[in-house]
């Protein structure tokens, strides 16, 4: 049998904003492998909860509902049944998230239906903790990171293409408080894993980043 430590996986980790997702995606895209988005489940939990109208300091109501989560990931996010593939991007979902993470249980309750994505030909594997704690194993685990004006002005720019009430300074204030909650929660807390490259996409476009990344994902896996 195959272990997970046997199965090539790249992690990439960093702050909300720093490009993990998008490169993450398109990496995945390029070699073939599984694409996994931990934010999104803990999103979707933190949906669920919002929506069963869950009091955020209840950790065992919340645990009990994330080793229950109803979720699928195809094409579109399922919760239940139902596509929530766009409703989990708001900035509830992702400050609620965010608040939910810093409890050890819930993230002990996510675990291992987050390694059950690794499987073969491969694993590209973006969140906050997949280099410190989920793959700890991996063979190539990348830290994204920009300054918090640069990431407020990348969501300032996406918001700005699905709503019309969107302020730079109020985004810049959530990233920020958002960046001390994950960087202080005793559980898993956002760092860079010691053995980790860390990139600082600050001013860089995604094509010279993605270009970047590919150079430590061959000379890791495809160097003769």
């Amino acid at each position: 049998m195959i272990s997970n430590k046997d199965i090539p996986i790249v992690t990439l980790d960093g702050p909300g904003g720093s490009g993990k997702g998008t490169i993450g995606a398109r990496l995945a895209k390029t070699l073939g492998w599984h694409f996994l988005d931990s934010g999104a489940i803990y999103r979707v939990l933190a949906l669920d909860v919002l929506k069963r109208g869950i009091d955020l300091q209840d950790e065992q109501a919340i645990e009990t509902l994330a080793l229950n989560l109803n979720v699928q990931f195809n094409d579109n996010i399922m919760l239940d049944g139902v596509n929530v593939t766009k409703e989990i991007r708001s900035e509830t979902c992702g400050n609620t998230a965010s608040k939910i993470a810093a409890f050890p249980k819930v993230r002990e309750a996510l675990i291992e239906r987050l390694r059950a994505f690794c499987r073969l030909p491969g694993l590209v594997a973006d969140g906050r903790d997949m280099g410190t704690v989920i793959f700890p194993f991996a063979k190539l685990k990348i830290f994204l990171d920009a300054s918090a004006e640069e990431r407020a002005r990348r969501r300032f720019l996406q918001l700005k293409e699905m709503v019309h009430n969107v302020n730079l300074q109020t985004l810049l204030q959530e990233i920020e408080e958002r960046d001390a909650r994950d960087k202080q929660r005793a559980a898993a807390p956002l760092k860079p894993a010691k053995d980790a490259v860390v990139i600082d996409t600050t001013g860089m476009g995604i094509d010279a980043v993605f270009d970047q990344v590919m150079v430590e994902v061959n000379q890791r896996f495809f160097s003769v």
